[in-house]
């Protein structure tokens, strides 16, 4: 992998049961880069954040990455049951296999990234009372909230105010400022404006 990329893949295919959704795909993303994964719905977009973050294994091909990651997905499901606040969730990404901080370190953290998202005032209010927006700023929070290296968002704007998805775009900028590789699945046509590079995909397929 060239030094600058941090998220790399080569010859990726993966599928359900007998049938590829991704064909041969080759990506690169560097360091303080914002690339856009674009396409129609069905194009798998979605599919191949979940094989560049590791949630799914590539039937063919490699994945390399170099540094930490965060995932931030479209409206995960929670059970509403779940007694959880948002500073709760946002404090969850602090969390990382053979790393320990301070709970003092993660308090300053987690304030720090629900101020980004403009979410300070609800950081004690159960998860369950948010709006689908707002936890989707809650669950963005806890993607930044330890300065991944790789910060990969599928869909991260859905049920956003126009308000909120704007933040959204300075923060991505500002995470690639600092040497964040970005990579981003989207519809809307600002995020495709504001990115560095835009790969689109077709069946599968980079076009």
């Amino acid at each position: 992998m060239n030094a600058s990329h941090v998220l790399s893949a080569r010859g990726v295919c993966f599928g359900y049961a007998d049938d590829d959704v991704l064909h041969s795909v080759d990506l690169d993303v560097r360091a303080g880069e914002i690339v856009a994964l674009a396409g129609h719905n069905g194009s798998g977009k979605s599919t191949l954040i979940e094989v560049l973050a590791g949630v799914r294994p590539p039937r063919r091909g490699a994945v390399r990455r170099d540094g930490d990651l965060a995932l931030v997905v479209q409206r995960p499901a929670v059970p509403d049951s779940l007694p959880v606040t948002a500073a709760d969730v946002v404090r969850m990404g602090t969390w990382k296999r053979g790393a320990r901080i301070s709970r003092a370190a993660a308090r300053r953290l987690v304030s720090h990234a629900l101020e980004r998202v403009g979410m300070s005032e609800l950081a004690d209010r159960p998860l369950a009372e948010l709006s689908g927006g707002q936890r989707q700023r809650v669950f963005l929070a806890q993607g930044i909230v330890r300065a991944p290296g790789v910060l990969l968002l599928d869909e991260a704007a859905a049920g956003l105010d126009r308000e909120s998805a704007a933040r959204m775009q300075v923060i991505l900028r500002e995470e690639a400022a600092r040497g964040a590789a970005v990579c981003t699945v989207t519809h809307q046509d600002d995020a495709v404006a504001a990115a560095d590079r835009v790969v689109r995909l077709e069946r599968g397929r980079v076009i």
